[in-house]
């Protein structure tokens, strides 16, 4: 069974972020897992702040068919023992629900080890995430930076240009460690 680790919405937000874990998942390095609230929550914002509604149901249900395992469902009675912040208790209660093993965040404050430590469940910073895959799985991760771009055509990307999006988008040491190893 592959490592379930649950992502929420900040993570899934920038197109480019989103792209890189989701082709990781893909090379089947460890399963994703989101809820509904995840996915309604990623929609509403990125239509909020500009971006054309079409693609963004387009961008969804590409992610929801593809991953079609990666859905936590029935999660809802738990979200009233979930002890975090208030308005993310749903984000752990479908992880916890999901068997995830972390809970991949850039806001680990709202998750404090005081409310993961019941359910034997981590929230991680995507920065740590996509160091532990490098680690872990060394060249199907940097093999993942170079065939993301290749299918790139509008615009083009270097993979430099990549790991700079990546570092600007919240991930800068994975950034660095990645470049590190390729060049």
């Amino acid at each position: 069974m592959l490592f379930p680790a649950f992502f929420d919405t900040n993570v899934l937000y920038g197109a480019l972020m989103c792209d890189y874990v989701l082709e990781l998942a893909d090379r089947r390095l460890f399963r994703p897992l989101w809820s509904d609230d995840v996915l309604f929550e990623l929609s509403k914002n990125l239509v909020k702040n500009g971006e054309n509604p079409d693609l963004v149901m387009k961008r969804v249900s590409t992610m929801e068919r593809h991953f079609a395992d990666a859905r936590v469902e029935g999660y809802s009675d738990l979200i009233p023992m979930m002890t975090n912040d208030e308005k993310d208790r749903h984000v752990l209660a479908a992880a916890v629900r999901g068997g995830a093993e972390v809970l991949v965040t850039f806001n680990t404050k709202h998750f404090p080890a005081s409310s993961l430590e019941p359910f034997d469940l981590e929230a991680v910073h995507p920065d740590d995430f996509l160091l532990d895959q490098l680690d872990l799985h060394y060249a199907p991760t940097l093999r993942a930076l170079v065939e993301l771009v290749e299918g790139y055509d509008s615009p083009s990307l270097t993979v430099d240009d990549l790991l700079r999006a990546l570092a600007r988008a919240g991930v800068p040491r994975f950034a660095d460690e990645a470049r590190s190893k390729l060049y």
